[in-house]
């Protein structure tokens, strides 16, 4: 049996306190963001769905039920790392649920996390960066907050929630840093240098009050009806600029930010700045970006190199 789809169907009430409760408490305990509780409150209740439409709730779920519902989202084609955040989020779900003496085992102990290839993050070379950041229209004052909002973006690094949700005291025009409340609430000061400053001071004078009507508001970078942007239109935007550009390559919402990271270690940068600009917890985290840089040396060697 497929899964249901969340918007059809709704787990029984017992099951949607078990979740309630849950990520009540992971909230707490770990301060996960908005976007992360959302995934896990979803791959919960299409969990608890399923387990509804055979006689059961999530409380009785064993290692049989388990391994069958992995199954079906298997049949569904569902990539390997979706179903380890399933994995993931169903492990502490059940952790949580024999802490709470609620259950006497966890079900989800035998069963082994599919392997994953760890893929390299799609990134633009300085060049197709130029091409993006030129390509707004300055003359509009949508184009002129558009390419405000590359330009920082690219300067510091930032995740495309933490872009869109910037207000007025997050910016420090004097010392052009930005303060950036990251994953897990996790703050840190990311300097935005002074191509990026300019831009930003340029756009705060002429484009942003217009957006606004001269209204009162925080929100540094509104949308065209004045009220904050959510990223699904930024990255809309995104994508209507790098067509515009003549840029053909696979973009995704972190493009940006991995070009950021690859561009600061071509560069030379030492690789913990680089974590902590990004703000990874782990330094494997950021070791990733090792590999793309080095693959774009190998490029450069194999081109520019007499012997290459």
């Amino acid at each position: 049996m497929v899964v249901t789809k969340l918007l059809e169907l709704t787990p029984v009430p017992a099951d949607m306190q078990l979740i309630a409760e849950y990520l009540d408490a992971i909230w707490m305990e770990k301060g996960l963001s908005d976007n992360t509780q959302e995934s896990y409150r979803r791959d919960l209740a299409q969990f608890a769905l399923w387990l509804n439409q055979q006689g059961q709730q999530l409380i009785s779920a064993d290692l049989a039920l388990i391994q069958e519902y992995l199954n079906v989202r298997l049949q569904k084609k569902l990539s390997s790392r979706t179903s380890a955040r399933f994995l993931s989020c169903v492990r502490g779900f059940y952790r949580y649920l024999l802490r709470e003496n609620r259950i006497s085992e966890n079900p989800v102990a035998l069963v082994d996390n599919p392997k994953l290839s760890r893929p390299l993050p799609k990134s633009l070379s300085e060049t197709d960066v130029e091409a993006l950041l030129a390509a707004p229209d300055l003359s509009d004052p949508i184009g002129l907050r558009d390419r405000t909002m590359l330009e920082v973006l690219y300067a510091c690094g930032l995740r495309v929630t933490e872009l869109v949700e910037l207000t007025m005291p997050q910016i420090n025009l004097r010392q052009n840093v930005v303060r950036v409340m990251g994953k897990g609430s996790k703050e840190r000061l990311i300097p935005m240098g002074e191509e990026a400053a300019v831009w930003l001071v340029r756009y705060l004078r002429e484009a942003r009050p217009v957006l606004l009507n001269n209204m009162p508001d925080e929100v540094v970078f509104p949308s065209a009806r004045a009220q904050p942007m959510t990223r699904q239109t930024f990255w809309y935007r995104i994508k209507h600029w790098a067509m515009v550009a003549g840029i053909k390559k696979e973009l995704s919402p972190h493009t940006l930010r991995h070009a950021f990271a690859t561009h600061l270690l071509n560069h030379g940068a030492d690789l913990r700045v680089v974590q902590l600009l990004l703000g990874h917890s782990d330094l494997s985290t950021t070791q990733i970006y090792t590999h793309v840089a080095k693959l774009r040396m190998k490029q450069q060697h194999a081109q520019h190199h007499p012997r290459g």
